[in-house]
């Protein structure tokens, strides 16, 4: 996929030079995770075909599936009316999330107002993301 960069110039990114990005499912429409990308990110991320972040927990740059082989392949990048909050359409392989389900979107609350887990996990992230 190929984008001048005046497109990407065109994104607002915020103060920390941030955009959330929303990934999504592009067969069924599910949501699979939220994540910050900044320039690069989503200039490899469509130089390359698959999704880049920016992580601010760790201050580090990454590609979802470095570690855990889960990748995303870009379907496509939509950007919103604002120009400040990013859409990509996704096929996931593997688990979304790095607690190892499919998705991040994993507990809700019930009626009690507690929160549940309401997916199966995929699998042990201990022992996809190994301490090398």
């Amino acid at each position: 996929m190929q984008i001048s960069e005046p497109s990407i110039e065109a994104i607002r990114f915020n103060e920390q030079g941030l955009a959330p990005a929303i990934v999504q499912d592009a067969e069924n429409g599910e949501v699979l995770m939220m994540a910050w990308m900044n320039g690069a990110s989503l200039r490899d991320t469509l130089r390359t075909g698959r999704t880049h972040f920016f992580s601010r927990s760790r201050q580090k740059y990454w590609m979802k599936g470095e570690t855990s082989g889960h990748v995303q392949e870009v379907v496509s990048v939509h950007v919103d009316c604002d120009a400040d909050t990013l859409l990509v359409k996704v096929r996931q392989t593997g688990a979304a999330c790095h607690e190892g389900y499919r998705h991040c979107f994993f507990r809700a609350l019930d009626e009690a107002g507690e929160w549940r887990t309401t997916e199966d996990r995929l699998v042990d992230p201990d022992e996809v993301y190994k301490k090398q």
